[in-house]
């Protein structure tokens, strides 16, 4: 299976193990809310422009509590399974380009919120998925950083993300880094730059 498959996989069955109100790394979501959320994104066409439009988010909201109501078993089921022969990202390549990032990341988000969280042991498939999908993501994602940013694999390779000056260096293993272009501190990373510069990119990325 590719990296969206797999993660999904995970995720569901972190889901059945710490239960449904279990913390995670998302503002104010329990393990139920973020069940909720993705089959919202994966099942109601409807529903799913809100995640992304302020707009439509009250709609969006209700509809996914109505899914966090329901039984647990049920939601992680339907996660598990994901979309429907007919959503366009139930095609393994849409499911992979579109996917990719969303399940590794909310697998991390669920992961890294329970106590004594350690980071997963090297997977050099899915290692090398993160760390494309964090250079891509930053392009979007860190574009009103207030300073250059460098992303740098501890393998020594790294990707200028967003030009200015200065110019801060983050450096980590890829999951980590991913995580951090989506805004999660629950990261192992270092910081190499001007001390008030680092702490600028750091205080953008908290409030993603």
């Amino acid at each position: 299976m590719g990296l969206a498959a797999d993660e999904r996989q995970a995720l569901s069955t972190l889901f059945e193990e710490v239960g449904p109100d279990a913390p995670t790394l998302c503002d104010g979501w329990a393990t139920r809310d973020l069940a909720a959320h993705l089959i919202v994104r994966e099942h109601r066409l409807d529903a799913s422009p809100g995640i992304m439009v302020p707009a439509l988010a009250g709609y969006t909201k209700r509809v996914q509590d109505g899914y966090a109501a329901k039984p647990w078993p049920a939601l992680v089921d339907q996660v598990r399974r994901g979309p429907a022969w007919y959503w366009p990202m139930a095609i393994g390549p849409l499911d992979e380009l579109t996917n990719g990032a969303e399940f590794l990341v909310h697998h991390e988000d669920v992961r890294r919120a329970q106590p004594g969280w350690e980071p997963r042991p090297a997977d050099p498939a899915r290692d090398e998925a993160a760390w494309r999908l964090a250079r891509q993501s930053a392009k979007l994602n860190l574009r009103k950083a207030p300073v250059g940013v460098v992303l740098r694999h501890t393998d020594g390779r790294s990707a200028q993300v967003r030009s200015g000056d200065p110019v801060v260096t983050v450096t980590g293993d890829p999951v980590d880094l991913l995580l951090f272009v989506f805004g999660r501190d629950a990261v192992h990373l270092t910081y190499d730059g001007d001390p008030s510069a680092v702490d600028r990119l750091q205080a953008l990325s908290r409030g993603m």
